[in-house]
């Protein structure tokens, strides 16, 4: 669900609805849960609509994101928190970062630092995000967020005809409408990763990809596309390669 307080500051800087005392209290067995099972030098946060507080019980996922804790270890306690949580939850996602995927200026890091910062609600452990200023809303964030979209559509190219095509076309709208969310943005001079609101918006901006881009939002959440309409999706000159074709030359994409 799209947070109602995400936005821009009059000062110019990203404003949303992330925080603590805004997690709704169905939610909080699951967190102690996780809590309870992660070592105290492990950064714990929470983001997504359980951290703006908008997640509806039992159709939300709870998503965490931890610093220190190993990949596997991260995988194996998600899976664990779902089975024993899964009247209250869709699923409980657990992403394993390091303290290097913050460190230095490059532009995936710079954007990791923006989520933390504005995404994200301290749960337990070290806070890296607390010293943190607030980032402005521009197209420095919008590329930390998805510089990386031509490397998406790369790897979801080769992905085809390997991975099932009703996941894979999930992925391929959910990244693709995040991308557009910054496109958005800048064109707007606003702040917003509403894939929804993004799709709308842009389908004025472009009338012709209209179609494809309401085809784009019901993949997000619906049961996926068919072999046929996936690849359709990745063809050269399709909707995607748009999307990716315009974020690289009104945005930038992230420097190899």
């Amino acid at each position: 669900m799209a947070d109602p307080r995400e936005g821009v500051t009059p000062d110019g800087l990203i404003v949303t609805g992330a925080r603590r005392d805004r997690v709704p209290s169905a939610y909080e067995p699951v967190l102690a849960y996780v809590l309870g099972r992660v070592p105290p030098e492990v950064s714990v946060h929470v983001y997504g609509s359980v951290a703006n507080g908008t997640a509806t019980e039992p159709t939300s996922d709870v998503d965490l994101l931890t610093i220190g804790l190993p990949a596997a270890d991260a995988s194996a306690l998600g899976a664990e928190a779902s089975a024993a949580f899964d009247r209250v939850c869709r699923g409980v996602e657990i992403a394993a970062a390091s303290a290097d995927d913050y460190a230095g200026e490059g532009d995936e890091a710079y954007g990791n630092r923006v989520f933390l910062h504005h995404y994200c609600a301290h749960l337990a452990g070290p806070d890296p995000g607390e010293a943190l200023p607030g980032f402005p809303a521009d197209a420095r964030a919008a590329r930390g967020f998805n510089g990386d979209i031509e490397r998406a559509l790369r790897r979801w190219r080769t992905a085809f005809g390997r991975d099932d095509p009703s996941d894979l076309s999930r992925r391929i709208a959910r990244k693709s409408l995040l991308a557009l969310a910054g496109l958005v943005s800048v064109h707007d001079g606003t702040w917003t990763t509403d894939r929804f609101a993004a799709a709308a918006r842009w389908s004025e901006i472009e009338p012709t990809l209209a179609p494809q881009l309401a085809r784009l939002r019901t993949l997000c959440d619906s049961g996926g596309a068919s072999a046929d309409e996936t690849a359709a999706l990745l063809a050269a000159g399709g909707v995607i390669e748009s999307i990716a074709t315009r974020f690289a030359a009104e945005i930038g994409l992230w420097r190899p």
